[in-house]
């Protein structure tokens, strides 16, 4: 997500009081596995393509199906409906899908990389979008997402 101001701006007040609650429902739904987080319990402070601007959020999930039922039906799809408020658009591909290996917690380089990859590429085994899912190359693996969004998609 491209903030619309400093996080700590009267803009965004309703966004960052939402971030708590959605993390702790995502930690709680089904198929969640793991998310990135910093000292403060959210990612806000982690930057991506060292652009303060930019916000990042990255989660494992059991299945797409998993991640697709938080993000869509969920409270979380409440506050993404209201991004336009919190959030400038951005042109390219946001949001990045890819199939990690059980256990293992993917990095902020990881998901620059397979952005970049889907920027350049489209839609790829090494990095996909919600639409354009592939499937997992074996059963030892977990769904990952990694987003520069808010919140998980």
């Amino acid at each position: 997500m491209r903030l619309r101001a400093a996080l700590d701006s009267p803009e965004l007040a309703a966004f960052v009081a939402a971030l708590d609650p959605v993390n702790a429902l995502a930690e709680q739904a089904p198929g969640f596995v793991w998310r990135l987080k910093a000292g403060d319990g959210n990612s806000t402070s982690i930057r991506i393509f060292d652009d303060a601007t930019l916000i990042v959020n990255m989660s494992t999930w059991r299945s797409q199906e998993a991640l697709t039922d938080y993000a869509y039906r969920s409270a979380h799809a409440e506050i993404m409906r209201r991004r336009r408020e919190f959030a400038l658009p951005i042109a390219e591909a946001y949001v990045a899908l890819w199939w990690v290996p059980r256990g293992h917690q993917p990095t902020v380089a990881e998901a620059e990389e397979r952005l970049l990859r889907l920027r350049a590429n489209g839609p790829t085994p090494f990095a996909f979008g919600v639409r354009t899912p592939f499937p997992a190359p074996d059963a030892s693996s977990a769904p990952k997402v990694r987003d520069d969004d808010a919140c998980a998609r």
